[in-house]
């Protein structure tokens, strides 16, 4: 049996992929091996396994964000700008679609009384329609927006969208 492989996949990517959903699933699937009812990273109440078990989650949604945004990179050296701006609002708006739909009424399963969630999905999803407009832009102007995020993201913490004790 032969086995195709794309050749411009790089395998390290899709492992990391690969690890970080294992990881994640191991987080999700938590509640329904425990009759743990406490927030696991609250160190008064729990032990290592369950702390780090939690504790290491919190990695997987930063490290698929980047993920989609190197891929997108790795995209631009072999298609042309209209073609990966395409496939990029293309894949976030289903991303998105999908979170609002499937994945709100999965955190439910209650059509009753179903409320949106924006989640990781989403975020992702919102990126992709970010990333397809900047690659329109020069190479200096997205490091320069990728510099405002990175360094100025804090900023709207006292401006617009003051922090309250959820965020």
């Amino acid at each position: 049996m032969t086995i195709l492989k794309r050749e411009y996949r790089l395998d390290s990517i899709d492992f990391l992929r690969g690890l970080v959903m294992v990881i994640m699933a191991l987080d999700h699937v938590r509640d329904f091996f425990t009759d743990v009812r406490f927030d696991p990273t609250d160190l008064s109440q729990t032990d290592s396994a369950l702390f780090l078990t939690r504790w290491i989650t919190h990695f997987c949604a930063p490290i698929f964000v980047l993920l989609s945004g190197v891929s997108a990179g790795l995209m631009a050296e072999r298609k042309s700008p209209a073609e990966l701006s395409r496939f990029l609002v293309i894949r976030g708006l289903w991303l998105i679609a999908i979170e609002v739909t499937l994945v709100s009424f999965g955190w439910q399963f209650n059509l009753s009384s179903f409320s949106v969630g924006l989640q990781v999905i989403w975020v992702i999803g919102a990126s992709m329609l970010v990333m397809a407009a900047l690659v329109w832009l020069p190479f200096w102007a997205m490091v320069g927006f990728g510099a405002i995020v990175v360094f100025g993201h804090n900023i709207l913490d006292y401006g617009l969208f003051p922090a309250t004790d959820w965020t």
